[in-house]
């Protein structure tokens, strides 16, 4: 059984709660039947839902991005048993560390660069979806949006809900943001074919 206490979160989609697993800790994300759908629907959606999650976060490693390890799959309950990632959540580092904040926001350029080169895209790109781990890497989470062979208008996406996250959650950090887009211009491939469709994307939101 699962007690408050272990529930790291609880979204519309899934719990997310701390374990064990052979001995080490562990962290499982376990999607929720959902009683307003038909149960071979809502299984089927669960479990696709499920593996493309997980094969999404492989391929961000591969990418060079870090994502929790993936200890177990589990597609008839529709869970991932996966490492838990030691450290502090981004956004809490941002409000509370003010002085680290350029250093830190440069670190999430190039990270998200580096997920984004992999033609992959994260779909949910907020600060409380990354981890800065005590070697100074940061770790991405919750995937569960993302898409690989992602193109432009996908990556575009990804950038502008940064940007607008950022502005909403972190307000007063405006220089560290350029400094993250900076970073992240740097090293991002096809910059200007990217940069380009973040601003018609953003131009978009405007006039509708």
């Amino acid at each position: 059984m699962t007690s408050n206490d272990d529930i790291l979160g609880c979204g519309a989609e899934a719990v997310v709660y701390r374990t064990q697993y052979l001995g080490r800790d562990a962290v499982v994300k376990s999607r929720t039947p959902k009683a307003y759908r038909h149960s071979e629907l809502d299984q089927k959606l669960r479990s696709s839902r499920t593996k493309n999650e997980a094969r999404i976060m492989t391929e961000a490693r591969k990418a060079g991005v870090r994502t929790p390890v993936i200890y177990d799959i589990d597609t008839l309950e529709c869970n991932i048993t996966m490492e838990f990632v030691a450290g502090c959540k981004v956004k809490e580092l941002l409000d509370n560390e003010p002085s680290t904040a350029k250093e830190l926001c440069i670190k999430i350029g190039e990270t998200v660069a580096k997920l984004h080169n992999g033609r992959i895209s994260h779909g949910d790109l907020t600060t409380s979806n990354m981890i800065l781990m005590p070697d100074g890497e940061i770790c991405l989470l919750d995937l569960s949006l993302g898409t690989t062979l992602a193109e432009i208008e996908d990556i575009g996406v990804d950038v502008h809900l940064l940007q607008r996250a950022f502005t909403s959650a972190h307000s007063g950090l405006e220089n560290e943001m350029d400094a993250m887009i900076e970073a992240y211009s740097k090293s991002v491939k096809n910059r200007n074919e990217v940069l380009g469709r973040v601003e018609d994307i953003r131009n978009r939101g405007r006039y509708t």
